[in-house]
């Protein structure tokens, strides 16, 4: 049995991480955790440097507060500018009790006008939509990539593919090809 531990109370990341262990494990039996962590970056990542930095520091303070899992999972959702567009992404990170680090990244989408400039006067991304779109609390359910795309893709969808990708390193087939250094 493998137990993994979310750094985020929020049930989509958990549901995510779920899935994407799932399908990339399917013989192994998943037991999936969410803890509450600090991402040590701020509460709106606004570079692709900062996000990759939370979601990698939430794995690390995940494993801090359970080191008894196998794996451990930071999810971090971010903005950056490009172009006077804010576009939006998240990292995940994947700790395993090896030493080994896997990350992945979604795919990234352009922030709509009303959406950045709240985003742009403080506001994080899960509260500028609730405001832009009349929502409560849409960031624990489709979020903004949900939203914008009328749900054919939700933010649970949307992070599992990055959770797979993250864990590329881990399945038995590609150990060794991160094992060797060039």
């Amino acid at each position: 049995m493998n137990t993994i531990i979310v750094a985020s109370k929020n049930p989509v990341k958990i549901q995510a991480v779920k899935n994407g262990f799932e399908k990339m494990f399917p013989e192994d039996e998943i037991v999936v955790e969410g803890i509450a962590v600090a991402s040590g970056v701020s509460h709106q990542p606004m570079t692709n440097a900062e996000t990759e930095k939370g979601a990698l520091t939430r794995a690390e303070n995940a494993r801090m507060i359970r080191p008894d899992a196998e794996y451990w999972v930071g999810i971090e959702g971010g903005v950056e500018e490009d172009g006077g567009q804010l576009n939006s992404f998240a990292w995940v990170a994947i700790a395993s009790n090896k030493g080994e680090m896997g990350k992945g990244r979604t795919g990234t989408f352009v922030l709509p006008p009303k959406v950045t400039q709240l985003i742009r006067e403080g506001k994080e991304l899960g509260e500028a939509d609730d405001i832009v779109f009349g929502q409560t609390n849409s960031k624990q359910k489709m979020g903004a990539v949900g939203l914008l795309t009328h749900s054919v893709i939700d933010r649970c969808e949307y992070y599992e593919h990055a959770v797979i990708l993250a864990c590329i390193r881990f399945t038995s087939r590609n150990k060794d090809l991160f094992a060797v250094r060039v």
